[in-house]
């Protein structure tokens, strides 16, 4: 049964629902990150690069500011495999400083401008970062980290911002960080320190050619949120990221190089944002409408300005744009793709999505280890509630969490992923690597660490994180199918589901409910308990339910349950 359950993934049942244009394998370009970037700044030289609230950034102008800031790096003394960190907020520095340390031969690390100064403190220290490239008004969190940096290279939202933008972009930067002071405190010009804008003019655009190996050499090094334990480094080679880029691109046979236009508002130290927008923009020679925040009127403003081709989001930016009342101001149909990726897309908000526009959202699924994206629905057949199929050149599998033995399709258990996209490991955590990396007959394997199943055509079906799964008296409970549930209760806005531990049931569940304005006072938590029993088994009906104002978020957007159930502990 085992070794039949296996070779029906590997047959890949999933190929004959490929769009007609779309390969079944593709070939990966023998290059690097830096020899792409520059055959593209040459190919499309004059078209803009990047719009950054109004100022046009062209292909031409952007490799000769990377280029000069890769030769002022490998002048400060950035060698080959030197982690090189970025501490910044999306704007045209973070891509400059991204392909200019990869050109002087260093690994980029991306540190999320709202991590804490402790959070900070662990990514520089297990990346062994000795260079950080940093937002003027972040730095005072670099300094609290008492981490000693060779190189701290400090730049200004303002500096690509148009002079009438200058004023605004101070205003943009108070909105989202409030906390932090705007402008920045003058910070001396000390051993070490350094402004971006002042090396870029001192250094001509001539960088050394420094020698890659796509296949073993680490362009990017991000770190995955933590659990339990720290966040781990994610070792990502050029071919790896590459990897990705074209088969992403593969599955989207309808974009077209050098003519579309995307909203850049995902933030780019996140993978996802990091590969399918700025790095598939770069490549295709795409013009990006860069925003530093995602602000939703701006956001839809631009849309309809730059006549934008595709629009990539996240599911928490479709539930708040399906209810929001300028969404019609823009004509959703128009676009070529709609994209939803980095967590669970909900049937309720893919169906209310498409009555308010009649446009459809396309769900695809990755993780940083997978450098992004490993699956996608086709454009021609997307099937609502599944994450998609395996992208050209990867293959999934369903396994026991336990045995690493191949199930029976339709049944539920760990997803699997063999592909050239897949990470390379995690960085110093060899005993992580060896639960992760499995060896199955000649072939590498990933385990993600993810609960799905894979139906009869190959699409796959999300259930929940291994993590997030919950035991009650022996039963497996699965957090996102009660979610689920709550989520089509007409008075709840978003939900979120955890396991507390109890020693009599081993994990009894609890709701933690954020309501609709118009109906907080009115819905009581007897209410939420009873349309549970109406569509659960009694063992996954919550026995607590919270009412919140607000749940707790990644900073990418998803809730986190892990935040939720650290509150528990606290209690």
């Amino acid at each position: 049964m085992v070794n039949n359950a296996k070779e029906q993934y590997l047959s890949k049942p999933w190929l004959r629902f490929y769009h007609q244009d779309v390969p079944h394998e593709v070939e990966i370009p023998d290059k690097s990150l830096v020899q792409l970037f520059d055959e593209s700044a040459d190919k499309y030289a004059n078209r803009p690069a990047v719009i950054f609230y109004g100022n046009k950034i062209s292909f031409k102008q952007l490799r000769d500011q990377v280029d000069r800031f890769a030769a002022a790096l490998a002048d400060l003394g950035i060698k080959k495999g030197d982690r090189v960190a970025l501490y910044l907020l999306n704007s045209p520095q973070y891509i400059i400083a991204y392909f200019a340390a990869l050109k002087a031969g260093g690994t980029v690390t991306p540190i999320s401008p709202v991590y804490t100064s402790g959070e900070v403190k662990h990514q520089l220290a297990d990346s062994e970062a000795r260079t950080i490239v940093c937002q003027d008004i972040l730095y005072d969190n670099v300094a609290k980290t008492g981490v000693k940096l060779d190189r701290v290279i400090l730049t200004g939202i303002g500096e690509f911002l148009p002079a009438v933008k200058r004023i605004v972009g101070k205003s943009v930067m108070r909105k989202a960080f409030s906390e932090l002071a705007v402008p920045a405190p003058k910070i001396d010009e000390s051993e070490g320190f350094y402004q971006m804008q002042a090396l870029i003019k001192k250094y001509p655009p001539n960088p050394p050619a420094v020698p890659i190996d796509p296949p073993t050499d680490l362009a990017s090094l991000p770190y995955t949120g933590g659990t339990t334990a720290q966040p781990k480094g994610v070792m990502l080679t050029h071919r790896n990221l590459i990897a990705c880029q074209t088969e992403i691109n593969a599955a989207w046979p309808i974009l077209e190089e050098g003519k579309e236009v995307v909203l850049a508002f995902l933030p780019f130290y996140h993978i996802y944002g990091q590969v399918v927008v700025m790095l598939n923009g770069i490549i295709t020679g795409s013009t990006m409408v860069l925003f530093t925040t995602p602000d939703i009127d701006e956001i839809l403003y631009a849309m309809e300005k730059y006549q934008a081709t595709t629009f990539l989001g996240v599911p928490t930016f479709f539930e708040y744009l399906k209810n929001y009342e300028k969404t019609d101001r823009v004509n959703w149909k128009r676009l070529k793709m709609i994209t939803c990726g980095a967590d669970t897309l909900h049937e309720t908000t893919v169906n209310d999505w498409h009555r308010r526009t009649g446009s459809q959202i396309t769900e695809g699924y990755g993780m940083t280890e997978t450098s992004g994206v490993s699956h996608v629905n086709p454009l021609n057949r997307a099937k609502t509630g599944s994450f998609g199929v395996p992208l050209p050149n990867v293959t999934g599998a369903v396994v026991d969490p336990d045995t690493n033995e191949f199930l029976p399709i339709g049944e539920t258990g760990e997803l699997i992923l063999h592909g050239p996209n897949m990470m390379q490991g995690y960085w110093n955590r060899p005993e992580e690597n060896a639960k992760t990396m499995l060896k199955i007959d000649g072939m590498t394997w990933m385990k993600t660490g993810d609960l799905v199943r894979m139906d009869e055509e190959g699409y796959f079906h999300f259930y929940d994180r291994k993590k997030d799964l919950i035991k009650f008296k022996g039963y497996s409970v699965f957090a996102r199918e009660i979610e689920e549930v709550l989520y089509n209760h007409p008075q709840v806005k978003a939900a979120g589901v955890i396991g507390v531990p109890d020693p009599k049931v081993g994990q009894y569940i609890k709701a933690n409910v954020v309501l609709h304005p118009e109906a907080r006072g009115k819905v009581s938590e007897e209410d939420i308990v009873n349309f549970c029993k109406e569509k659960l088994a009694h063992y996954k009906v919550p026995r607590v339910v919270e009412f919140r104002g607000e749940l707790p978020k990644t900073d990418v957007g998803k809730i986190s349950r892990r935040e939720l159930r650290e509150e528990m502990e606290e209690v």
